[in-house]
């Protein structure tokens, strides 16, 4: 069963069957992945965070009125990741752009999940580098988010 609904606007090849296989090991329900442009993220960034500047990755729950209980099919979020830093990111730290995509989809998910690295105690990094050696993905997230 498939649980991300993909809207790529860029040219980025996707390999969504890693992407899924990374979702469903921390959720059963859908999530919105949208893959776009600098320009757009910028935009996103300064409309819903007030910070006017590119990002590589939001993610955007959604809240429900019932408590921590998810209405039934009800979807987890949207995760919107640049492209332009996919390919960017993914030379700058010497691996390719799936996996690059891939390790901002785990940090996305993850604030879609309730993480957040700003308050907690490690948690999130914790759960990070968890995903990251279960899939065998390249560690620059974890270096990444231990700067924070």
């Amino acid at each position: 069963m498939k649980i991300i609904d993909l809207e790529n606007q860029t040219d980025l090849t996707i390999n969504i069957d890693i992407l899924e296989e990374i979702a469903q090991s921390l959720t059963t329900r859908e999530i919105e992945l949208i893959v776009t442009d600098n320009k757009t993220i910028q935009e996103l960034n300064s409309e819903h965070r007030a910070k006017n500047k590119v990002t590589d990755v939001l993610s955007f729950p959604i809240n429900t009125t019932f408590g921590e209980e998810a209405i039934l099919g009800m979807p987890l979020g949207s995760i919107v990741i640049s492209a332009d830093l996919v390919k960017e990111k993914a030379t700058e730290f010497g691996h390719n752009a799936e996996d690059e995509l891939s390790l901002l989809f785990i940090h996305g998910l993850l604030h879609l999940l309730g993480f957040d690295h700003e308050v907690d105690n490690g948690e999130m990094r914790d759960k990070e580098k968890d995903i990251i050696e279960t899939f065998a993905l390249p560690s620059s997230l974890i270096v990444r988010t231990e700067e924070y």
